[in-house]
Formats: C-alpha cells, structure tokens, sequence
C-alpha cells in the first residue's frame, strides 16, 4: 500500500458556540473562542490517499487532481469565509475543528474514490494553530 499526501492553507473565522448554553456557560467553557465578534485561523488542511499504483501511470491519485479536488471542494468554499454563517456545508453544526474535519471527510471521500477508483482517502489532518491540530481516519 502506497500512501500520497497533498497540503492546502486557508484561511477562516468561527465561533464556538452552543445556542442551547447561558452566554456565561459559553464563555466558561470555550473562553475566547465564544467571542462574540468571531475569531480566525490560519489553517493547513492535509490529506492522506492510499492504494496501489496505476501500472500505466504510477500514481495512486495524480497530486494535481488531489489538490484540485481539495481546492474545488474545501478551500474555495471556506477560505477567508465565516464557518458558522458562510459555509454551506457547517450550516447549523458546532464549528469546532472536530466537527468541521468530518464534514471534510465526508466531502472528500467520495471526490477523490470516483477521481481514482483504486485510491481511498485515509487521514485528514487540519491544523488550527501551531499548538493545535486534529487527525480524522473516518472512524
């Protein structure tokens, strides 16, 4: 099994926030993450494809192709957006990096299986901040 990884950076706001919650039981909980007026990060979302080879072209999945799924699904739809009121696919959903790393998932898995029919997506890292980042395998 060969394992090929592709990077993509944006850039995007959100808040953590649950609706159900007292604002004080907001701030208790998610701090500064429940301000008000947003607040924003620079991310690196990394995904990880596996398979065998193509025999005519060697490739598990042509990088180009994988970065141009990431790019037309992802990053064009959350760079420099709100996640909480912008994106489409985080409507109504908690934005922690959790949450929106499945959403991810659930987007990729299927674009990249029908880009390269003997490629499957693997892991998907989304870093948040130098200090903190979230893996997802589709579990």
């Amino acid at each position: 099994m060969i394992y090929v990884t592709r990077k993509e950076h944006f850039n995007a706001a959100h808040r953590l926030y649950n609706p159900a919650w007292s604002e004080e039981k907001n701030q208790e909980v998610f701090g500064p993450c429940a301000n008000n007026n947003w607040h924003g990060h620079n991310f690196e979302l990394i995904v990880t494809v596996k398979g065998k080879p193509d025999p005519e072209t060697g490739f598990v999945i042509d990088l180009k192709v994988l970065g141009d799924i990431m790019k037309r699904q992802i990053v064009d739809k959350v760079d420099h957006k709100n996640l909480n009121l912008d994106v489409d696919f985080m409507q109504g959903k908690m934005a922690s990096c959790e949450i929106f790393v499945m959403e991810i998932w659930n987007i990729l898995a299927p674009a990249i299986e029908q880009a390269a029919p003997n490629a499957k997506l693997h892991y998907i890292k989304l870093i948040e901040t130098p200090k903190n980042f979230v893996e997802y395998y589709g579990e």
